[in-house]
C-alpha cells in the first residue's frame, strides 16, 4: 500500500478528496432533480444521511477528523464545506427568489444552521451506534429548517 502513497496521512488525505467528489456528485444530481427549493434543500439533506448511514465508517472517520484540533485533512475538510455552504447558499437564494424563503435572512447564518444542524444530528446517531435510520431524520430537519426559514407570511410580532 505505501507503494502508493507516502504514509498513513496521505492514505487520509486521499479519501478524504475521493469520498469528497462522490458524495457532491450525489448531492449535487439529488439536488438537481427537484424543482422547487424546499424540494432541493430535502433532496441534499436525505442524500447527505443516506450517504452518512450507508458508511458509517467513513461518518465516524469524517466526524473524528473535523473534531480534531490540528487537522491532517485541513484543505479537504475546508473544501467540503465551501462546496456544501455554496450549494445552501443556492438553494436558499432560489428560495428568497421564489418567495418561499424569507428574503431578510442572512444567508451565511443560515449555511452555519444547515450544516451544523445535520452535522450534530450525524455525531448523536454515531454515538447511538447507529441503532435508529439516520435518514429518517430527514423531514424533522426539513420540518425545523423550513418553519425556521420559511415564509409564512406577514406576522404581527418580530424578534427584532
Amino acid at each position: 500500500m505505501y507503494l502508493y502513497f507516502k504514509n498513513k496521512d496521505d492514505i487520509l488525505v486521499h479519501f478524504f478528496s475521493h469520498k469528497a467528489k462522490q458524495i457532491f456528485d450525489t448531492f449535487r444530481k439529488e439536488v438537481d432533480r427537484a424543482d422547487t427549493p424546499v424540494d432541493k434543500l430535502r433532496n441534499l439533506i436525505r442524500s447527505h444521511l443516506e450517504a452518512f448511514q450507508r458508511d458509517r465508517n467513513m461518518a465516524i472517520v469524517y466526524q473524528a477528523e473535523t473534531r480534531q484540533k490540528h487537522r491532517i485533512v485541513e484543505e479537504q475538510i475546508k473544501t467540503m464545506s465551501k462546496m456544501y455552504y455554496e450549494l445552501i447558499a443556492e438553494i436558499i437564494e432560489l428560495g428568497q427568489r421564489d418567495g418561499s424563503m424569507r428574503k431578510e435572512l442572512y444567508v451565511a447564518l443560515v449555511k452555519r444552521l444547515i450544516l451544523g444542524t445535520v452535522d450534530e444530528v450525524i455525531n448523536t446517531w454515531i454515538h447511538s451506534n447507529g441503532t435508529y435510520d439516520l435518514a429518517s431524520m430527514t423531514n424533522p430537519l426539513m420540518d425545523l429548517f423550513i418553519r425556521g426559514i420559511g415564509n409564512p407570511g406577514p406576522s404581527k410580532s418580530r424578534c427584532a
